[in-house]
């Protein structure tokens, strides 16, 4: 989806992420609801977890039969993929041939000049070398706290059980606000050098959720996971919609696929280190 979109507007790339950040916030909400009718139950835990999974199975499995099958017949769509692969795109050349369309052939010498190739996928890479460090960078610390670290046993608290499920549901709701900031052009970040900065600057988190575990409270701690939401949506939507901008759209579909290659590195070592928050405890 993200190489689709990139190769597309901008604007689609922000609203993409956008339901992405939404589908946590309900997936919270769902897990509420869910604590809240068998929390007195017999047998609550299980009911309510096999609830859970099961509505968020069926909602994950409606989106993969409209990518399928709704998404490629969209004439938008259609428009886009059949300008990419005018441009030379193979992948997106064979999703028209999939979904029944055909495109341009490519012009000979004497119908003028060829389109030109575009770059090769290593060549991408270290053009964007920023971009897509920023991407490990920005979920490798978002990983490294969420969803593990708060859902440990965060020392005494009014919430009780509750309190794991209401930060990782600020978490995810104030990753959705974060992901309509850049809607606002005047806060927008677009400078290469400033996305690293304040992707570096996240960072400083680390020690200040280690201060709030050991010395904070509730309301600290609540605090800090709304920065962490805020900061991985709005830098996650600033990556991602400036760095397709240069290039034609292959290169736009190569280098957003590279750039989710780079995010999903990023959450695997991230959900790695989460292991070390256990250092101390036990282990």
């Amino acid at each position: 989806m993200t190489g689709d979109l990139s190769l597309m507007c901008p604007e689609f790339i922000q609203s993409f992420s956008a339901g992405m950040a939404a589908s946590g916030a309900i997936t919270s909400a769902l897990r509420l609801v869910t604590k809240a009718a068998f929390e007195k139950s017999r047998d609550g835990l299980r009911r309510g977890a096999m609830l859970f999974f099961a509505a968020s199975c069926f909602f994950e499995l409606l989106c993969v039969v409209l990518y399928a099958h709704v998404f490629p017949k969209l004439p938008i769509v259609k428009f886009y993929r059949a300008k990419a692969a005018s441009e030379g795109s193979l992948t997106v050349a064979a999703d028209l041939a999939a979904a029944g369309l055909q495109r341009h052939p490519k012009p000979s010498a004497e119908d003028g000049p060829a389109i030109p190739e575009r770059l090769s996928n290593r060549q991408l890479l270290m053009q964007n070398i920023d971009y897509a460090l920023d991407m490990f960078l920005i979920y490798l610390l978002t990983l490294s706290i969420f969803p593990g670290f708060l859902a440990e046993d965060l020392g005494s608290h009014s919430l009780g059980s509750w309190y794991a499920l209401v930060l990782i549901a600020t978490y995810n709701g104030s990753d959705l606000i974060g992901r309509y900031v850049p809607l606002v052009e005047g806060i927008k970040v677009t400078s290469r050098r400033g996305l690293l900065a304040a992707v570096l600057a996240r960072y400083l988190l680390l020690p200040a959720f280690y201060c709030a575990a050991r010395y904070g409270g509730e309301a600290w701690m609540i605090v800090l996971v709304s920065a962490l939401g805020l900061t991985n949506g709005y830098l996650t939507v600033c990556v991602l919609t400036e760095a397709p901008r240069p290039y034609k759209g292959p290169e736009q579909n190569a280098l957003g696929n590279l750039l989710v290659f780079c995010l999903l590195a990023g959450i695997c070592l991230g959900a790695v280190l989460d292991w070390l928050w256990l250092i101390g405890k036990g282990w």
